[in-house]
């Protein structure tokens, strides 16, 4: 991915994430958080996002969304 964007986590939040994505993964839909350590690192992260992204403010962000996620999803087999 040619155009990216980095953010940065502490091992701690990345456990907590990546455990609560696993199991949302098995799933196959979000499930109820555990803790409330999952949801604080959520929106940890959802910050980080604001700030790195610019694509939120812009008026076209709907159409934005919908050309990345049409990159960004599995192909269809």
């Amino acid at each position: 991915m040619a155009d990216e964007v980095k953010i940065r986590l502490s091992r701690d939040q990345a456990l907590v994430l990546f455990d609560w994505l696993a199991r949302t993964g098995d799933a196959d839909q979000p499930v109820a958080f555990e803790d409330q350590a999952e949801q604080r690192v959520l929106w940890d992260l959802e910050a980080l996002l604001e700030g790195a992204l610019v694509e939120p403010l812009r008026d076209d962000y709907r159409t934005t969304l919908g050309e990345a996620r049409a990159r960004v999803r599995d192909e269809e087999q």
